[in-house]
Order: structure tokens, then C-alpha cells, then sequence
């Protein structure tokens, strides 16, 4: 996708705003009619592509050229995330990366990049909270009954996720740890088909992204008993993080905006700049909020040290249990 804003008009309506705090990029950071490349290591229509494109649109606009979104799937978003680290490091290229980018170096045998030193931090997104949701024949009401139930039937429990070491497996795998709980895992191919059986009760729960969750739950189909981030989520205030009941827990999937190592720290901060103001526009907020998506908008550093905690955490978890992505 490609989208070509004029440049004439776009300076005219914009002068006295895009007068620098960056010298070297007062005003545009690219010569006009260079096109950009945000790289999407997933298929086009998930969560990781909308933003992406939301991101890609905005940034367009503000900066009167044009930004190509390309969609790399494949091996768990290796492929897309190796393509963006190994690019030239000049500001042409960008990547949105979620939590694989965290964990697939723990998850595969082998992947060709560094995520720690191939890849320079520009900006978190959004956050999305996964939801906590059971079928309506399981005897629990919330998730202090979900823990007793668990402890009370060791291994009979199910619970589905959308695939091997996503952040709705890895959900499960932190619940069992910190509740001392057994649970069988049902990998899908995505959470569509989960939420299905798990509406028609061949599965006991699961940690869904709540932007599909929460229509089930509010229609009665399927049980909420909690989110999984630390503080309650604006778009579904009224269920409790599982941290209430089980300290410590907080999953979030997460997606981020990263440039390949070595591009010049003016660029990366232009764009950290641009899209902070980007995801803040009401326009791009009420797109967000359909995704119950939480704009983000922090530093190169913060991110930085986030994905440091996330690889910490996730790596840790996935050696102790043994995960292993085919």
C-alpha cells in the first residue's frame, strides 16, 4: 500500500510546525519522492498489519511522501524481521514487530538476527491486554474459582492459543507457573477457531486478544473472568487484571516500530517524534480504540529496555517449560 500526499500543500498548511527541533531533519527527513518501506512480518488483516498500516498512513501524511507496507510472513515472523534488520540502515526501512520479536530466539532453533543488536528501538505502538475467557459450562465465576478449580482437576483443563509461543500461549504457560496449576495446551492456527470451540465447549479457556474476546464475552457467549495486563483495560473496565488474584501476572501483546542498527540517531528520533504525535491524532485514537488497542508513543530508551524485560521474562519461561516452535 502506497500513499502519495502533496508536498506543496502539505508544507504550506504545515511550515511553522515542521521548523526542527532535529536540524539535520527540520522539516522533511527524506528527499522528495523517495518512497518508504514499513516491513509487516505477518499477513495482511491482523493486528500487527492494521496498526501497521494506521502507523504507515499517518506518517505519510505528516511527512509528503510515500511508505509501501509490505507483508513478509512466514516462520513466525522470522522472515519479515530478518528482511528489516539486514536493510540498509539510511531510514528507508521500517519494521513493526510484536512479541516474536521477543521470543522466537528462544522459541527456534536458529534465526538469523539479533533482536538486541540488529535492531534499533524506535517507538511502541500500541498495547492490546489478552482476555481471560472460559466456556459457560466450566463451574467458575472468576479467577480465584478458575485457580482452585485448576488445582482441584490437575491436567484436565484445557485452554487454546492461536499458535506455539504466542503471547495467548505464553499467557497460559505464566498462569500454570504462578498458580502452580496444570493445564493441557490446544494450539490453533489462529484465535478465530479457538473462540469457536471454545464457545462450543470442546475447550475449557482461554487468554484471547481481547479486541475478539470482548464480543463474545459482552454477548454472553463465553465467559470473562480478567485481563491479563497490570491495570485494567479503558475499553472493558469492568473485569480485573488476573493480577489481583495472581501476583506478578501481566501479558500484553504489544507492537513496536523498529529500524535496522546503525540508523542515524536523527532519523530515529524524527520518527519517534512523528508518530508519537501520529498515534495521538483523534482520528488515529478512535481507529486504536476499535482495536481496544493502548497508544504508546514512548522513547527509543523505553522501548529498549522493555524488550531487554520481555526477552528476560519470555526466555526464562520458555526454557523452564521447554517450548518449542516447529
Amino acid at each position: 500500500m502506497t500513499v502519495q500526499i502533496d508536498r506543496r500543500a502539505l508544507l504550506a498548511g504545515a511550515g511553522a510546525a515542521l521548523a526542527a527541533p532535529i536540524p539535520a531533519f527540520s522539516q522533511q527527513p527524506w528527499p522528495q519522492g523517495r518512497t518508504l518501506k514499513l516491513v509487516v512480518p505477518f499477513t495482511a488483516g491482523g493486528a500487527t498489519d492494521v496498526l501497521g498500516r494506521l502507523v504507515a498512513d499517518k506518517l505519510a501524511q505528516t511527512w509528503g511522501t510515500g511508505i509501501v507496507v509490505e507483508n513478509r510472513p512466514g516462520a513466525g515472523s522470522n522472515i519479515g524481521i530478518e528482511a528489516a534488520a539486514k536493510a540498509e540502515p539510511n531510514g528507508d526501512t521500517l519494521l513493526i514487530a510484536s512479541v516474536g520479536l521477543a521470543t522466537n530466539p528462544y522459541l527456534y532453533a536458529k534465526v538469523n538476527y539479533d533482536a538486541a543488536k540488529d535492531l534499533a528501538p524506535i517507538t511502541m505502538v500500541a498495547l492490546v491486554p489478552n482476555l481471560l475467557v472460559v466456556n459457560n459450562q466450566l463451574p467458575v465465576k472468576d479467577v480465584a474459582e478458575l485457580v482452585a478449580y485448576a488445582k482441584a482437576n490437575p491436567g484436565k483443563l484445557t485452554y487454546a492459543s492461536s499458535g506455539v509461543g504466542t503471547s495467548l500461549h505464553l499467557s497460559g504457560e505464566l498462569f500454570q507457573k504462578l498458580t502452580g496449576t496444570k493445564m493441557v495446551h490446544v494450539p490453533y492456527r489462529g484465535s478465530s477457531q479457538a473462540i469457536q470451540d471454545l464457545i462450543g465447549g470442546r475447550v475449557d479457556l482461554m487468554f484471547d486478544n481481547i479486541t475478539s474476546a470482548l464480543p463474545h464475552a459482552k454477548a454472553g457467549t463465553v465467559r470473562g473472568l480478567g485481563v491479563t495486563t497490570a491495570k485494567r483495560a479503558a475499553t472493558a473496565p469492568e473485569f480485573a487484571p488476573i493480577a489481583e488474584t495472581i501476583p506478578g501476572f501481566d501479558v500484553s501483546s504489544w507492537f513496536a516500530l523498529f529500524a535496522p542498527a546503525k540508523t542515524p540517531p536523527a532519523i530515529i528520533a524524527k520518527i519517534q517524534a512523528d508518530t508519537k504525535a501520529g498515534i495521538a491524532d483523534p482520528a488515529v485514537r478512535s481507529k486504536m480504540d476499535a482495536l481496544a488497542a493502548e497508544p504508546g508513543g514512548w522513547t527509543s530508551a523505553e522501548l529498549g529496555t522493555f524488550l531487554q524485560a520481555e526477552m528476560k521474562k519470555w526466555g526464562d519461561l520458555i526454557k523452564e517449560v521447554g517450548i518449542k516452535a516447529d
